[in-house]
């Protein structure tokens, strides 16, 4: 090759590759997309937010500490999820690969026979009609990634790995999140049963007492059978907070991945919930909450799928190449029987019936289409962290007023008993109405710390904590 041949290649070559990289665009996060200010009546400019913590500082329990790390360790979505990224990695490395040239050995030998009467040979001539042939021959093949094609379709399979990473944690954040509620809800369904229990035990030495109160003439026989039907009352709610902690234990092993049965656990009285509740800001979601970020790496494989729909409205230049051996005769096979050749094709597509151009429509709208997902997952997001936040402070006031309520509703069933023995100023209704309204509100009570520990695991989740363990 002559000097000036080089020279007419490289200057050929680098002008295909700068028209390349006009071609294709470099991904960047989309300058539109609203990230900011996302928290609603939060103004805040601190960086500092809870999604930073581990699990064991936000959840203080040794017993839900346990099920959380045992759900990370078994739950079977959680391992779906991994053998996901395996396949996304193995096609991430075909996409490598795709780079480098094909190379392919074929060996071979022949045995072939002409008909005499096929060749229309007379008798006196006499040629040899049996030949062999034997050849050993490497071939190649590259394509040279002129317009960005290969790197579009490498970058394109990075991201779709990504993707199944970020839906790993996101499965993570998810599986935290439900165990902690769900252990919650266990705790908070013990002590309601417990709070009935106690209440039942109450009603039925009530009864004994107001057949007492009968006998001694004071009530009639309709406040002893009203007696018996409060009693009744808070009796046929057991086995209803007894099925209910069943199936939230059979929930709570699910997501550990083991089969149905007991869970160890404390009380709803000894949790402590963290009270220091930072959420930075909003633009945070980018990068803490795992299910954004999965939907920013399903737009940017869109953006990188646009990226090859272009490329195929130019051509493809491609090098092929083989050499080897090749002879008559099996004892010349290495003497004078080098055989190779090179060939540099450029194709390009003229017309081929709109294919690439509804090919590049097609990417273009599903680009688009996976952007409004990516805008409504951090819209969502910021939602979540919202409800969650005003949850928390809607317990919060709660507290205070739920205390009172019961404490004024626990004088009101001691007075109206002790009226109901002594004076006629009440009846026994009264009684029934105060001691119904009395569990009520322990119950109550109880669904309110219920709700402000969900509200911090919510929290916890919507900002994106839990997958930084």
């Amino acid at each position: 090759m002559t000097r000036n041949q080089k020279i007419s290649i490289f200057i050929t070559g680098s002008l295909l590759l700068s028209l390349g990289a006009c071609v294709t665009q470099k991904y960047k996060t989309p300058e539109a997309l609203k990230a900011e200010g996302l928290y609603r009546d939060v103004a805040s400019t601190d960086t500092t937010s809870i999604a930073d913590l581990p699990t064991s500082t936000l959840f203080n329990d040794p017993q839900l500490q346990v099920l959380i790390k045992e759900g990370i360790e078994n739950n079977l979505d959680l391992k779906s999820s991994i053998e996901r990224m395996k396949s996304a990695e193995a096609n991430l490395r075909l996409s490598k690969v795709a780079f480098l040239p094909s190379l392919n050995l074929d060996l071979s030998a022949a045995d072939n026979k002409q008909s005499r009467a096929a060749l229309n040979l007379p008798p006196t001539i006499n040629i040899p009609l049996e030949t062999q042939l034997y050849r050993a021959q490497l071939s190649t093949s590259w394509e040279i990634d002129v317009w960005g094609k290969l790197g579009s379709a490498k970058r394109s399979a990075l991201a779709s790995y990504l993707q199944t990473d970020a839906a790993k944690r996101a499965v993570q954040t998810q599986l935290i999140s439900s165990i902690a509620t769900n252990y919650y809800t266990l705790l908070a369904l013990d002590l309601q049963l417990k709070i009935t229990e106690q209440t039942l035990a109450s009603r039925v030495k009530n009864v004994e007492a107001i057949k007492a109160l009968k006998e001694a003439g004071i009530v009639n026989g309709a406040a002893v059978v009203q007696s018996e039907a409060n009693q009744y009352a808070a009796e046929v709610t057991i086995p209803d907070l007894k099925r209910s902690i069943r199936e939230t234990e059979n929930a709570l092993n699910l997501l550990l991945g083991k089969g149905a049965g007991a869970v160890t656990r404390s009380t709803l009285d000894m949790q402590q919930g963290y009270k220091d509740l930072q959420v930075g800001i909003s633009s945070q979601l980018l990068k803490n909450r795992p299910d954004v970020q999965q939907a920013e790496l399903a737009f940017r494989v869109a953006f990188e799928n646009t990226n090859l729909a272009k490329t195929y409205f130019y051509p493809q230049l491609t090098l092929t190449a083989n050499g080897g051996l090749s002879t008559l005769r099996l004892e010349n096979f290495f003497n004078n029987s080098i055989f190779y050749s090179f060939i540099g094709g450029l194709t390009q597509p003229i017309f081929n019936k709109g294919q690439n151009k509804a090919r590049l429509t097609s990417a273009k709208a599903a680009q688009q289409e996976t952007y409004f997902a990516f805008q409504k997952s951090v819209l969502t997001a910021g939602s979540e962290v919202s409800n969650a936040l005003f949850a928390y402070q809607a317990a919060v006031d709660k507290e205070t007023s739920r205390a009172k309520q019961i404490a004024s509703l626990e004088k009101a069933v001691d007075y109206t008993k002790e009226l109901l023995k002594f004076s006629s100023a009440t009846n026994y209704t009264d009684v029934l109405t105060s001691e119904q309204s009395l569990l009520q509100a322990q119950l109550n009570g109880v669904n309110d710390k219920l709700q402000k520990l969900q509200a911090i695991v919510n929290l916890y989740r919507a900002l994106g904590g839990g997958w930084k363990e």
